[in-house]
């Protein structure tokens, strides 16, 4: 349908438009904005939308298609447009607007929205206040199921979600949580007090955004509340949200492990020299770090010149030892962000990544020796290179167990340890290992 309505745009088919659009999601309609890169086509567009529908598509845009709408619109059609927004997404666009922008948005936003706003940026960056929306309902305890419905039609309209109420005390204590299922299937003159959940699943304003994904997971929930340190319920996350954080944090983790310095843009917009700086620093870092292996071939020469043939084997190491460690690394690394391994669990960890990486190490040593065996005819260089292999795995893989782990214990984040970094650290091993044994089981032949 985005395609449809790109074509009515082109014919000047308005009406199709407007009738088109009512039957999309605002996702979809906001995907259209973005596709039209001519201000004048994107500003036409908008301005054919609905109001209803133009404020509730504004909340999906991009931060860049947000700020060319409020670039575009009256002062009275960007007060429209603010009133209809959801207090996180509110929050999410002044943090995220140019000082210009964010000038004219507060300038006509209500004072109650500004006080609200300024409150809610005290909280932490990544922190479940910085997430959280006042958008809720919530009941007393005295309220009868009656009264709560009542309620419900009444506030609900422009709360975020009603599938949970929230009990509260006279303080703004949280008493209980009772879900719209339990209010309807309820007698209408049962309390709140006699239906509701009083051992309530909740997180704290400073917890992490990352733990709060957590707890969503853990407990499969659709919105969580937020209380402060009295247990006072100050607002709720939905699960919209958690996605985005979740989206985020898989992303951030993804260029960690690659060697990429975290980015907010997506690929296309952002800048060449934005993307050249995100990697420079992790490869010139990686550069000279190889340059270890590069020493230790040149500290061998010998060896090499005696039996060329050594040479051949060494890129098979260092790639397997990479392969090895990258496993282990990789599944670690996941382990922990689950918070299925703890730190307490190293020993257990480090012990079963050892019995895999020698079954590992054996099979694959098997399969080497016997190809360079029937190759070259040569078994004292087979063995050599089997047992490197199998020295190698146990080395790479207990390093992609360990590092993650040290890294966590250093309060740094586990996805520093992954790929590059480890791959860097186990091509040096390989090698060294590869040329002590060459030392050990060849030295009559060097």
């Amino acid at each position: 349908m985005v395609d449809v309505v790109l074509q009515y745009l082109a014919d000047h088919k308005y009406a199709k438009v407007k009738e088109t659009v009512r039957e999309m999601h605002y996702a979809d309609v906001a995907e259209v904005f973005e596709s039209l890169e001519d201000p004048e086509s994107a500003q036409l567009f908008f301005r054919l939308l609905p109001k209803d529908i133009a404020a509730e598509v504004f909340s999906y845009m991009e931060a860049e298609d947000q700020e060319r709408v409020i670039s575009s619109v009256s002062d009275r059609e960007l007060r429209f447009i603010l009133d209809e927004l959801y207090l996180d997404d509110y929050v999410d666009l002044v943090e995220e607007m140019p000082a210009n922008v964010v000038k004219r948005v507060l300038k006509n936003s209500s004072p109650e929205s500004r006080k609200l706003i300024n409150q809610y940026l005290q909280y932490p960056e990544d922190s479940a206040g910085s997430l959280m929306t006042n958008e809720y309902v919530y009941l007393k305890r005295g309220t009868t199921v009656n009264q709560a419905l009542s309620v419900i039609r009444t506030t609900g309209v422009d709360k975020e979600t009603i599938n949970k109420c929230y009990v509260l005390d006279p303080q703004h204590h949280l008493e209980g949580v009772v879900t719209l299922r339990d209010i309807i299937l309820a007698d209408p003159d049962t309390v709140m007090a006699d239906i509701m959940r009083t051992s309530v699943i909740s997180v704290n304003t400073n917890d992490d955004q990352e733990e709060v994904a957590k707890m969503f997971y853990k407990y499969d929930m659709l919105a969580m509340p937020v209380v402060d340190n009295e247990n006072r319920l100050v607002g709720i996350i939905t699960i919209d949200d958690v996605v985005d954080v979740v989206q985020e944090e898989v992303t951030e983790d993804f260029e960690k492990m690659a060697g990429i310095l975290p980015s907010e843009d997506t690929y296309l917009k952002t800048p060449v020299f934005t993307l050249f700086k995100s990697r420079i620093l992790w490869l010139m870092v990686l550069m000279v770090s190889a340059m270890v292996s590069g020493a230790l071939i040149t500290h061998f020469e010998s060896a090499i010149s005696a039996l060329p043939l050594l040479v051949s084997f060494i890129p098979m190491l260092m790639g397997t030892g990479g392969n090895s460690g990258s496993q282990s690394s990789t599944t670690i690394i996941r382990s922990m962000a689950l918070d299925e391994v703890e730190l307490s669990d190293f020993f257990r960890v480090w012990w079963k990544e050892v019995r895999v990486a020698l079954l590992c190490g054996v099979a694959l040593g098997a399969v080497n020796y016997a190809r360079i065996a029937f190759q070259y005819h040569d078994g004292s260089i087979a063995m050599t290179v089997s047992l490197t292999l199998v020295v190698t795995v146990v080395v790479a893989k207990s390093l992609g167990c360990i590092l993650p782990m040290l890294a966590k214990k250093l309060k740094l984040d586990p996805a520093l340890m992954a790929s590059p970094m480890l791959t860097t650290i186990t091509d040096a091993c390989s090698i060294l290992v590869f040329f002590l044994f060459v030392t050990l089981f060849l030295g009559n032949r060097l």
